[in-house]
Formats: C-alpha cells, structure tokens, sequence
C-alpha cells in the first residue's frame, strides 16, 4: 500500500484500514506460532503498512 494511497482516503476510511492491518498483522503472527506461515516477509510488509498509516493519519491530524 502507498501512502500517495493512504493519503487520498479521509479518516475514518484510514482507521478502517487500520483495523483491517491489525487483524492481519494478528493472524500472521499466530500463522508463525503454530508454523504455518508460508510467507515470513508479510510480517514485515504489514508492520510498515500500520506504520504508513499511523503517519498520514498524524499527517491529517487524526488521532492515532
């Protein structure tokens, strides 16, 4: 996700978005405990996505 994207959405679609990560962020660490995760780096990939999210929702003075 691009935060060119991100930043073309209002907040309450950002907090969405948000919680939609989060989740995900959730079942892939519990995929890792049990080791079924097939994909390591989405992890990472999803951790910095929540970050690109938390950023232009500062940017647009929403909170976080």
């Amino acid at each position: 996700m691009k935060a060119s994207e991100l930043r073309q959405k209002t907040v309450q679609e950002l907090k969405e978005v948000e919680s939609g990560l989060l989740r995900e962020s959730f079942n892939l660490h519990m995929q890792k405990a049990t080791g079924q995760l097939s994909k390591p780096d989405q992890i990472k990939k999803v951790r910095r996505d929540i970050a690109r999210v938390y950023t232009v929702m500062t940017e647009k003075g929403g909170q976080v």
